[in-house]
């Protein structure tokens, strides 16, 4: 769905291309971080009693978990888990 007007998009692009690639790139990092932030506080809300690994975990699982199969994904959060003891 696509509610914005055409001449506003094209007013907001310009406004995104005036910017210099590091302030986009800085944006992008801000972006992450607060959905970051934003996952943490779901997973610490739904599961209060998670350590800092099965936090981790769940994250990765959240923003990564489509990108690997199932084999790959058990690899990766086994790695998880060993680099936090």
């Amino acid at each position: 769905m696509n509610d914005t007007a055409p001449e506003i998009e094209a007013i907001f692009e310009q406004m995104m291309m005036n910017k210099s690639g590091q302030e986009r790139l800085q944006m992008g990092f801000s972006m992450f971080n607060m959905a970051r932030r934003q996952v943490t506080a779901a997973i610490r809300k739904n599961k209060p009693d998670a350590d800092v690994v099965e936090i981790r975990r769940e994250i990765f699982l959240r923003f990564y978990g489509n990108d690997f199969s199932q084999e790959e994904q058990k690899k990766i959060l086994n790695r998880i888990s060993v680099s936090e003891k």
